[in-house]
């Protein structure tokens, strides 16, 4: 995998994201365009989202574009951070 290319997330990536910029699986859903229960399916897997490519994308993206940074794994665990100006 490239530095350019997305790594997957995990729920755990998601549900701090979410925090990080204090929105509501509702705020979440409505700025992905996904429904809600796909947020909710997704924070609540184990590991891996357990939604489909698209959804995850989307809902990355979202976040994203909020002003999160997803990190990946590097020896001490996936995780996420704010960018400095959002």
């Amino acid at each position: 995998m490239s530095s350019l290319e997305p790594f997957p997330l995990i729920s755990a990536q998601l549900r701090a994201a979410r925090a990080l910029v204090g929105w509501t699986a509702e705020d979440l859903a409505k700025n992905a365009g996904v429904g809600v229960s796909t947020v909710r399916r997704a924070e609540t897997a184990e590991g891996a989202l357990g939604i489909n490519a698209a959804n995850e994308t989307v809902i990355r993206s979202a976040l994203e574009r909020a002003g999160v940074i997803f990190v990946p794994e590097n020896g001490e665990g996936p995780g996420v951070r704010l960018r400095k100006e959002r």
